[in-house]
């Protein structure tokens, strides 16, 4: 049996990304069809697959890399222009664009959905108000999101198998896509971290994400700027992060850039808790924080509803209000949560369970 692996775009290393591993793991000899590839920004996980990219790659002076987003209009013609006819099964990785791929009628294709494209439905108006340009250019902006929504739905059609990675994207496939799918929980790796002693946990709220508005780390920022006392960690990067900067007024609140996995476990490991302040389809680093046994403070709504235990592994603040989440974090006991327990639990995530679910699911079609 041939088979292809095709997903959106390797120009970051986030949990879509690990999925793709995974699957590049099940399937070894299959090649990587991609937008583009910037092996830098993937941390070169990738560098010894048979990746095959578009013609964005190829633009001269390389600015179909650099400057990805402008291309957008043209991403549906680009991922059309994939030749899969060979290949008798082709699982995407989509959150955007690759699920469109044209696969011939003998051709299995399956799409492992890591949510419906977030900016063409649901956060349409939140994504283009969060935009930093004229009016006038938002009113072009909202004419060119109706056409790809409409080229979106059409090519939702083309998939043949939809696999969600949660309940909570299971309901968003079938309500734009009109799609049923089943459930498989990503991929988390089984960290082979033990749970420290909690006389040895330090004295730090956590987050790791990348600074884009919808993860709402201006909620974490307005309210430690509320506890003085009570001091916050911030590991990632993103266009927002000048903004977020700006918005800190004491000294309690730490911005330390993107880590490497080594050094974003240690402080995983030691912190109080890991905070999850925004809506999620899946979310798969709150699940490596329970891996290394920490407790994590969630909105509850999303993916989060279903990866969270309170009581076990972690707490809800139900609105994204200062007051609701300030005062959740003055309510938490980190020591009341047992991190064996939580380790424990999240090990129903690991990357072998993904693995067995996924081979399962391909048998039976």
């Amino acid at each position: 049996m041939k088979v292809a692996l095709v997903h959106d775009h390797l120009n970051q290393l986030g949990g879509a990304e690990k999925t793709l591993l995974a699957l590049s793991e099940i399937f070894p000899e299959a090649p990587i069809y991609t937008l583009i590839h910037d092996e830098k920004n993937t941390n070169s996980v990738f560098k010894d697959k048979d990746i095959r990219t578009s013609f964005l790659q190829r633009m001269p002076f390389n600015v179909g890399v650099k400057f990805f987003k402008w291309f957008i209009m043209l991403m549906p013609q680009a991922i059309e222009t994939f030749d899969l006819s060979k290949y008798d099964l082709v699982i995407s990785s989509s959150s955007a664009f690759c699920k469109g791929i044209i696969t011939k009628t003998n051709t299995t294709h399956i799409c492992y959905c890591h949510t419906p494209t977030r900016y063409l439905w649901d956060d349409t108006h939140s994504y283009v108000s969060s935009l930093k340009y004229p009016k006038i250019l938002k009113v072009f902006i909202r004419s060119s999101l109706s056409k790809l929504r409409q080229w979106d739905f059409v090519a939702s059609q083309r998939v043949d198998y939809y696999i969600a990675n949660s309940n909570f994207v299971k309901n968003r496939i079938q309500k734009f896509y009109r799609k049923d799918s089943v459930i498989i929980n990503p991929p988390v790796d089984d960290l082979k971290i033990e749970p420290i002693d909690k006389s040895a946990i330090g004295d730090y709220f956590l987050v790791v994400s990348r600074l884009r508005p919808y993860k709402k780390i201006d909620l974490l920022i307005q309210v430690f700027n509320e506890l003085p006392d009570y001091k916050l960690k911030i590991i990632g990067s993103g266009e927002y992060e000048y903004d977020l900067k700006q918005m800190v007024v004491g000294n309690n609140i730490e911005f330390l850039g993107s880590l490497d996995d080594k050094e974003k476990f240690e402080y995983l490991k030691k912190c109080i808790a890991f905070l999850n302040p925004q809506e999620e389809d899946f979310g798969i680093t709150p699940i490596e924080a329970m891996m290394t046994g920490r407790p994590v403070i969630a909105y509850k709504k999303g993916g989060a509803e279903e990866t969270v235990m309170p009581g076990l592994s972690g707490e809800f603040f139900n609105e994204q209000t200062t007051k609701n989440l300030k005062d959740t974090i003055l309510n938490f006991d980190h020591k009341k949560y047992n991190p064996i327990e939580i380790k424990e639990y999240a090990k129903k995530f690991t990357k072998e369970r993904f693995k067995k679910e996924i081979l399962d699911f391909i048998e039976k079609k």
